[in-house]
This record gives C-alpha cells, structure tokens and sequence, in this order.
C-alpha cells in the first residue's frame, strides 16, 4: 500500500515527536530508579519449567511458554472432538478465538489443574506433574528419548506433533487447539529470549575497568558514547565532566553491558509466509505483518503502518506507561516504609502496654493482698476473744466445781458421825451450804458462753464478678472526625454538615460535638451535641461566611477538632410564609407565598426567615382589593400579637395602606401620611436595611414617604395584616432596588 509525499511527511513527523518523547522518557526514569536487574529474574522463568526460557514462543493470550514446555503439556483430543472453527494458531487469531474451548469441559479437575480428555491416544492417563512455578503439567503422552540434537538445542530434532493436539496456557489456562502447523504457528519471542541471554550475561562475572593499566579495579561507570568502562580514579583522570565529555551519558556497568551486549536486530519472518520478512503492522490485527499477507491474507483491507513506525510509537508508549509504573512503585516504597515503621511504633506501642497492663495488675493484686491482711486480723481477732471467753469460762467452772466436790466430801464425813447432838448442830448450816451451792449451778452456768463457729463469711461474689467483668475500656479520647465536604452545602440560610470518624479508627465514640461561630468571625459556640453524624442548621444569617467544626466524645474525654469548614449562605434571602405561626383565620395557597383571610378582623402572618444582619429587599403585590380594606406591611418580632392589625403593638414595624394614602405605625402610634395608596395589582417593597438600621418602604417601584424606622436592632420576621377582602402574594430573593445604596439612605421627607 503506497502512500502520497504529504502522508509519508506527517507520518515521518510523528515518529521524529515520538523518538523524541521516548528519549525523554528513558532519561527521566533512568535518573529517578537505579537499574536492578535481579528483580525482574521471575520475568525471565518458565512457568511451567521454572527455569529461564529457552526458545520462547508467544501464545495468543500474550502469555510465553519455552518450546519444549509447550510440547510437554500438549494434550490430544479425537477428531470428532476437534471442530475446525475453534482451532488455533499463533497467526491471524483474535486473542479470544480459543475462548469457545472452554465450553469442550476439557479439564474438569475440581483444582484447576490439568486433567486428560477421555479420547488421549496414550494408554493409561499419566498423572499431572507440578512445575517449580506450582503449575501442573503433563508429562509427553509417549517418552521421547532424547536425541543429541535435541540435547544441543536443535527443535528440528523434536518429533513431530500429533494431530489434534490441544494447547492449554498454564498462567491463564486457555485452551487452544493446533492447526497443521503446530507450535510452529506461534511466533518466537526474540526480544526475551535477548533479554534473557543478556541478564545471564550479566551475571557472569564482574566488569573491570578498560584503562587501568596493571590490576584493573572493579568498573563503577560505563559510557554510552565512548563505549568504554571507568573505575573512580580512570573516569576522573580521562572523562572529566567538562568541555565535549561533559554531554556524554554515565550509565551503571550493569545497564552498560546490556546495552554494549545488545544484539542487532534479526530479521523476522512471517510465520505463514516463511520466506517473507515482517514489513508491516496490522493495526486491526495488531500484529505485524509481510507484504505477501496484504496482497493474499486477510489483512488486505485492514490498516497498516510501517513496522518501524509503530514500533517506536509503542516504545514511547511502553515508556509512558513505566514512568507511571515508577511513580506508583515509588508511592508502593514509601508506603511500605510507612509500615515497617508501623510495625516497629506496634511493638513499642505493645511492650509499654503491656507494662502498663503488669503494673495495674500487681496493683489490684498488691490491694487484694493488703485486704487479705486486714480479713486475717479480724479473723485472728475473733479467734483470740472466742479464746478468751471458753477459757475464763472453764478457769470459773473449774474453781466451782473444785469448791462443791470439796462441799461435798465434808458433808459425807459429818454424815458418817454418830454423834446425833453434834450433827444438829452443823446440820442446817450445812443443808443452806448444798442449796446455795446447787443454786449456783442453775441455768446458763452450765452453758458456753461461745460458740466455736466463727459467724463470719467472706463476700466476694461481687469482687469474683468485677475480676471475671475486667476488661479493656477506652483509654483514648477519640480521633478527630472528618468533614464529608461532597455532602456539606448549605441551602438559603441553612447550612447541613456531615462528618464521620477517620478510616481505621476502632476508638469508641459516645456523641459529637458541633461548633458554628456567629458568622462574623466571633468566638464558637455549640449547635449540636448528640450521636448523628450529620446535622442541618437553620436560622443563618444571609450574606455570612460561618466558620463550622466538629469534634468527637467518648468516656475518657473529648478529642481533636476537625478541620475548619467556611459556609457561605446565601447573599440574596429566599423565604415564603410561615404556616406555623400564622394566625388560624390566615389562608395560604401558592407553596405558603400567596396570602388571604377569612375574617372581617385583621390578621398577623409572617415570614418563616428572620434577619439580624446585612441589606433585604422584598416586594408584595396585591391580588385582590375590594372595599377598601387597610392592609399593612413590615417587620415584626417573633412574639408579635397576631389577631390585631401590625404595629398595634410594640412589636411590629409597619405601614399600612388604603386606596388613597398610607401611614406608618409601631406602638399604634400613626405617622408620616402620605398621599399614593394601592389598588389591584399594585406593588409594595419593603428595605430592610441593618447597616444603618432603617426601615424603608416602596408603592410601586417608588419611595413612599421619609424612611420609616430607624435604630432597626435585634431579629425581624418580614410581616403582613390583612382582612378577606385583600389577597397579596409574596415575591424574595429579588437585587436592592437601584436608587438606593446602603449607608447612603434618603432621610427625608414630611411629616403629619
């Protein structure tokens, strides 16, 4: 396919931009990653061998494979099992052709290992092998003794492959099936098989410096230009950094020698045209191509670009996509940094733990000692005095006891006397003596005055139940929450906040604490104190900038604040009437903007918004008229009387209207009459003004009379009185009208 001047121009231009782009990219990592080559070893290893590849073809899931494995782990299915639509080669197959294989149940192991189909030719099933890499494969159906040639690496010795042979990938386990030419369809992988014969190469031995002259030292650098290799003292001695050397690139011995070792480019040729060289890309196909291919193959009306082209383009895209691999490699170091340190702050963290653990243990235990002490006393000290007791006791009974045996051996001695006369005579003394004695051994003398049981009885059910309840409580105060800012907005004068505790954090938390400031820079003060995690807060003033935080609780304190949210509210308010504190008689229609009454009486209904800051303009028109009712318009307190006309009381700032003329009223006090009234469809605008605190009012587009009020202070309702006979509608968020600038209020005007 040829292509115009102007084509073969711009396609010269784009590979001049993306030569350029790749060598900048090269240099950058380059300069930002040190060239280890021992961490890309498992790139290099079969994954069915485990050894480093050996003539590697490439599958068409992108996955390699040495030749040999390849032949090793084929597998040969019968002819009625082999449909010709799902067989596969290494040329001209989408990468999920082989996708309709899986549904032959070829492999049915529950492990996902490897498993023979019913129809393999070989006699009994030889059992799946594990490669060094884990992957099962099978060993050859029939054991091939190896040939010399075969020994020496000659794939023209490898006898030939059956028909119907079945290759299944052993990283992804896709299956294909060969085609006629069989695994000489696939193409072979010249770059890692370059790859791996250059990082063997680098393995080998040492690179010494070239310019030393007896004992060459150890090369520390290699450059590009001078293709030369330097130790230290060389490289300062005959490649100083300046004049002409100084542009020259100093790359590590190691990516020197891959880069010196490099092998020039092969030719390569189609693999189904042997005799044709790869000219082209197949961009559809993605694959390169020959020239016979699009002259005869399929790719004939596919898109294709030069091979030299392309493969520079993708070069630079392949450098692209490693710069961005390197910033994550990087970012993956660090945050493996970040957990060794963890790690190492876990340890510290759980031996002072522990102490502390062991010293509040032996306290309690040091406690239970001290009262196990005290128990001990009281029970020596009821043993002593139980003691004391039984032996005084027995010392007494013993004396008595002594005295009445004595008694009575007397009295048997005088007994025995046969001297009548003098018996009598010692007879009563001695008869009163036993009775007296016997007396003295009445009740209770003969009973214990103590017990031997000890009426004391340890409760330690409580303590057993605590010990068996001691557990781990808290022993933090909580980390700071974080503001969710995507659902944080705030809505006329209402702004709605939402934290939630940090990610990680197991630290309990009782409630949270929010804090708003007054919106002009003031100090803090609560808003919310409770266990959900977002909060609406209404009541704003309009036109403010709100600095809002929160913090968290729990039993052992309160923590850290969040981060400071700025909330702007709206600078234009936005309010309808308030059906809530509206009096009975008030009907409200139109979303609570459109206003009347059911009674002859006046009735008080007001805005659901109050101000305390800043400059608020609103209109009313008036729907409907009839009678020539009096309505009146203004301000009012949140406590204003509602069943009277507004500005009959103190509460209210107002002026009320009839077709004619106007007054303005606070206190019931009438004032400044002015000639213009109102009719249907006739508008009144009201000014509310806090900058110089004045009250001002507008009939159509018009100041009406002087400005009303002035010393305006505190909060204000936007109010309005009306009877049946009058309906008006509520218009907000409208600009201040032009004439009027704030600060620059018209104080004039007459008096009635």
């Amino acid at each position: 396919m040829l292509k115009d001047k102007s084509a073969v121009c711009a396609q010269s231009h784009f590979e001049l931009s993306h030569i350029a782009n790749f060598l900048e990219l090269r240099d950058t990592i380059s300069l930002r990653r040190e060239f280890k080559m021992d961490e890309m070893e498992e790139e290099l290893k079969c994954p069915v061998c485990g050894s480093f590849f050996r003539e590697p073809i490439i599958l068409p899931c992108s996955h390699n494979i040495c030749l040999a494995c390849a032949r090793n782990i084929l597998v040969q299915t019968p002819d009625a099992e082999s449909p010709q639509s799902s067989r596969a080669s290494g040329s001209g197959v989408s990468d999920y052709d082989y996708l309709d294989l899986d549904k032959m149940s070829l492999y049915s192991e529950a492990d996902s290992g490897y498993g023979s189909y019913g129809g393999f030719v070989s006699s009994p099933t030889t059992p799946c092998q594990k490669s060094p890499n884990g992957v099962r494969v099978f060993p050859p159906a029939v054991p091939q003794p190896p040939s010399q040639h075969h020994l020496l690496g000659h794939p023209s010795s490898l006898p030939p492959i059956p028909r119907n042979s079945c290759l299944t990938c052993p990283q992804c386990h896709r299956s294909l099936i060969l085609d006629e030419r069989g695994l000489r369809g696939f193409a072979k992988n010249r770059v890692l098989e370059g790859v791996v014969d250059r990082y063997q190469q680098s393995k080998t031995a040492a690179l010494k410096c070239q310019l030393c002259e007896k004992s060459p030292k150890e090369a520390t650098v290699m450059c590009e230009q001078c293709d030369v290799f330097y130790c230290d003292p060389c490289r300062l001695r005959c490649h100083p950094p300046r004049g002409p050397l100084a542009k020259h690139r100093l790359v590590p011995p190691a990516q020197g020698r891959v880069s010196r070792r490099t092998s020039p480019r092969k030719i390569s040729t189609c693999t189904e045209h042997e005799l044709e060289n790869l000219s082209m890309y197949c961009v559809q196909c993605k694959m390169p191509v020959c020239y016979q291919c699009l002259e005869e193959g399929k790719h004939g009306t596919h898109e294709v670009k030069a091979l030299g082209a392309m493969w520079k383009l993708h070069k630079g895209q392949l450098s692209q996509a490693l710069n961005i691999l390197s910033d994550r490699a990087t970012e993956a170091k660090e945050f493996l940094v970040q957990l060794r340190n963890m790690v190492q702050h876990i340890q510290e963290n759980g031996v002072e733990f522990e102490a502390c653990l062991v010293a509040q243990c032996d306290a309690l235990i040091d406690a239970l000692n001290r009262r196990k002490a005290q128990l001990l006393t009281r029970v020596n000290n009821e043993h002593e005095h139980k003691l004391k007791v039984v032996r005084d006791q027995i010392s007494h009974c013993t004396v008595k006891l002594r005295q009445t045996t004595g008694l009575m051996e007397y009295c048997l001695e005088v007994i025995k006397e046969n001297d009548p006369s003098g018996f009598l005579q010692i007879s009563d003394a001695l008869i009163r003596r036993v009775h007296m004695t016997e007396g003295q051994w009445g009740k209770g003398t003969l009973t214990p005055r103590m017990t031997s049981d000890f009426d004391l009885t340890l409760d330690s059910g409580p303590l057993l139940q605590t010990i068996h309840q001691l557990d781990f409580i808290q022993m933090k105060v909580p980390s700071a929450p974080m503001l969710q800012l995507e659902e944080c907005c705030t809505i006329n004068n209402s702004a709605t906040l939402s934290w939630k505790q940090p990610p990680l954090s197991t630290i309990a938390v009782d409630g949270y604490i929010l804090e708003l400031d007054d919106g002009n820079g003031g100090q803090f003060r609560e808003v919310y104190v409770g266990t959900e995690t977002i909060c609406t807060v209404d009541g704003l003033h309009y036109n403010s900038t709100y600095m809002s935080r929160v913090k968290a609780f729990n039993a052992s304190g309160v923590g850290q604040y969040s981060k400071t949210l700025a909330m702007q509210t709206s600078e234009i308010a936005w309010f309808t009437f308030d059906p809530a504190s509206a009096h009975p008689d008030i009907i409200l229609s139109n979303d609570n903007l459109t206003v009347t009454c059911n009674s002859y009486d006046d009735r008080v209904v007001m805005g659901n918004s109050g101000f305390s800051r800043g400059v608020h303009y609103w209109e009313i028109t008036v729907d409907r008229y009839d009678n020539h009712p009096d309505p009146a318009f203004g301000v009012a307190r949140g406590d204003v009387l509602k069943d009277v006309m507004l500005g009959k009381d103190d509460k209210a700032w107002a002026m009320y209207v009839d077709n004619n003329r106007s007054w303005f009223m606070h206190n019931n006090s009438h004032t400044n009459r002015t000639d213009g009234g109102v009719s249907e469809e006739a508008t009144v605008g009201v000014l509310l003004d806090f900058t110089r605190g004045v009250l001002i009012f507008l009939i159509n587009d018009e100041q009406q009379g002087p400005v009303a009020f002035e010393g305006i202070e505190g909060i204000y309702y936007p109010a309005v009185s009306l009877n049946r006979n009058v309906q008006v509608t509520l218009h907000t968020g409208l600009p201040i009208p032009d004439f009027y600038t704030p600060g620059e209020a018209d104080l004039s005007g007459s008096v009635c």
